[in-house]
């Protein structure tokens, strides 16, 4: 241990410690721009700059070491004013249009502006001028308002393995640019958004579709039908002032009506679809000799990772539509009919955790109704805008319930939204199907938590099952590569692109540390427990909808509207 003072306060911290590490032990704050929990030490920005007694020179507290008998001070005019000069030159090179940011209200940047009284700039103001890069239909970038912390850099390369953001440049000079080409579209990008909340400020963000949702409301002549995922209710309470976890469901579906939505129902109904699609097409593979292991297909992060980096084992992918695609074929064929609307007047929203999801609802596979599919995807945080835009009191508002016919779920649904749920979910009803006998404890522990990976085997009549769970796309690479080299033991893995599943999507509120992430799991599992059916083939609605339409799984009717296939991406890899 190193003993050492901070503004007064003596302390005793493990050797090896930084000044920023010892202030945070003893309550003080020291600003920050560049650093982040997860990540390595970059001293970028400055702007958490210390007197240390002894040194001429200012010290970043991120990456200085303590050593014993150090004497720091945090607050000295010396330190503020080197702030605010630090704050001022990053400024002077920034747009200053914060009203007009995705980010307003959410920036680390105007946090710190503001705690530093910086009223006006004695440097000239001069921004960069490039172009905005609106290349995807999911992900935005405007380098202007870029600050150089480096911390999507090492996001997209460390984090995610994906290397589709580098650095040009050095000096004045430096500028992160997408790697293989002037804009995004041409790196490769998988659209995962993890980038999104790696950016202290708004260089990086979704691209917003809410103009468009607006009207269609407008029109009397467009039927508005919204589909919401697992993770989404966990999460959006975190944009309207509560905790996590704590939006009830029923006054979020009262809300989406206020909003204008004519119809409300949830991917959780095709989430149990999803299972037992993919469950049989699994049990179909292990009895068949089909390709091993099956990877399933519900990330379209994931999906875009395959097509780019491993497009040799594009056949392990299952050929399950996501429960997202899955319900936009059924809204606009099965559930049309039923409801005895023209599909054409039916405009399908889709509210995810997910940026790539918008991409997804963009492919040209995604047609199996005769129109796109799914006609927008929004955000946890675009819904967040929208709740605030329509200034829904959640004290006041009346519950409501999802509608018929795709609006029924069950707890195996539910827990699609953290990491190792869609195993679980699917070994709930797999064995169930093969065992002929009911399973006494549907809860599969060992498949749960935010591990990079997590392995188990499940006995099926005698055949033991392998199963692998990867979130975060650094991970999946792993187990990829295993399988290239004809080394994995496995026989089905669950890869989700984002850390820790869907509940850390690009498109949730922003969030720097996992710690928020486990609790929006915890509040998965709670939900899961609190449901009635936890077990997706004893959804009635499922069992409706093959009685009437989809006759069975893996039918031909399925085939149609609930399968589909991948392609290789023609890009240079890094």
């Amino acid at each position: 241990m190193v003993n050492v003072t901070i503004d007064g306060i003596k302390t005793s911290v493990p050797d090896g410690s930084t000044i920023l590490q010892a202030a945070q032990e003893v309550g003080i704050r020291i600003p920050t721009l560049c650093a982040h929990p997860d990540q390595s030490v970059k001293a970028n920005c400055r702007v958490c700059v210390c007197e240390v007694e002894g040194n001429r020179l200012l010290q970043a507290a991120c990456s200085q070491p303590v050593f014993e008998g150090m004497v720091v001070k945090t607050k000295s005019p010396k330190v503020i004013e080197a702030r605010q000069t630090i704050l001022e030159l990053i400024l002077s090179n920034h747009p200053q249009d914060c009203l007009n940011c995705i980010r307003n209200g959410n920036c680390e940047l105007q946090d710190l502006a503001k705690e530093y009284c910086i009223r006006e700039n004695p440097f000239e103001m001069k921004t960069r001028g490039l172009p905005k890069d609106f290349s995807t239909p999911a992900i935005f970038r405007d380098p202007n308002k870029c600050v150089l912390c480096r911390r999507c850099v090492e996001t997209c390369s460390i984090v995610q393995g994906v290397g589709a953001l580098g650095l040009l440049n050095r000096g004045h000079n430096a500028m992160v640019v997408p790697s293989m080409g002037q804009n995004l579209a041409d790196s490769p990008c998988v659209m995962c958004g993890q980038c999104i909340h790696a950016c202290p400020v708004g260089a990086i963000g979704e691209v917003e579709y809410i103009d468009q949702l607006i009207a269609a409301i407008a029109d009397p002549d467009t039927i508005v039908v919204t589909q919401m995922a697992p993770a989404v209710r966990v999460a959006v309470g975190e944009e309207v002032g509560m905790e996590i976890g704590e939006m009830p469901m029923d006054k979020l579906v009262a809300a989406l009506r206020q909003i204008g939505f004519d119809y409300v129902l949830h991917t959780n109904f095709t989430a149990d679809l999803t299972i037992l699609e993919e469950g049989n097409e699994l049990l179909k593979r292990l009895t068949t000799g089909g390709k091993l292991p099956m990877f399933t297909s519900c990330s379209p992060g994931w999906i875009n990772f395959c097509e780019t980096y491993y497009p040799d084992l594009l056949e392990n992918l299952s050929t399950c539509k996501s429960p997202q695609q899955m319900f936009g074929s059924l809204v606009k064929t099965y559930w049309a009919d039923k409801m005895n609307i023209e599909p054409k007047k039916i405009f399908s929203v889709s509210i995810m955790p997910c940026t790539a999801k918008k991409f997804e609802a963009s492919r040209p596979e995604m047609n199996s109704s005769g129109y796109q599919d799914v006609d927008i995807v929004l955000t946890t945080r675009e819904l967040g805008r929208l709740l605030r835009m329509s200034g829904i009191n959640f004290d006041k508002i009346e519950p409501s319930s999802f509608d018929s016919w795709m609006g029924a779920y069950t707890g195996a649904a539910v827990i699609f939204g953290a990491s190792g749920g869609v195993m679980e979910a699917a070994l709930r009803t797999v064995y169930e199907v093969v065992m002929k006998e009911e399973l006494k404890d549907v809860n599969f522990t060992v498949t749960r938590g935010i591990q990079g990976i997590k392995e188990a085997e499940v006995d099926l009549n005698g055949t033991v099952v392998k199963v692998a769970i990867a979130n975060g796309l650094a991970n999946a690479r792993k187990l990829m590569d295993q399988v290239r080299a004809g080394e994995s033991p496995y026989h089905f893995i669950e890869i989700m692109a984002c850390p820790g599943g869907c509940i850390g999507g690009g498109g949730q509120p922003i969030t720097k540390s996992n710690l928020k992430r486990e609790q929006r799991i915890a509040g998965i599992y709670v939900e899961d427990e609190q449901c009635a059916i936890r077990k997706s083939h004893e959804n009635p609605e499922v069992k409706i909808i093959y009685e009437e339409f989809l006759k069975e799984p893996l039918g031909h009717k399925s085939h149609e509207l609930l399968h589909t296939h991948y392609h290789a991406k023609n890009k240079k890899l890094i």
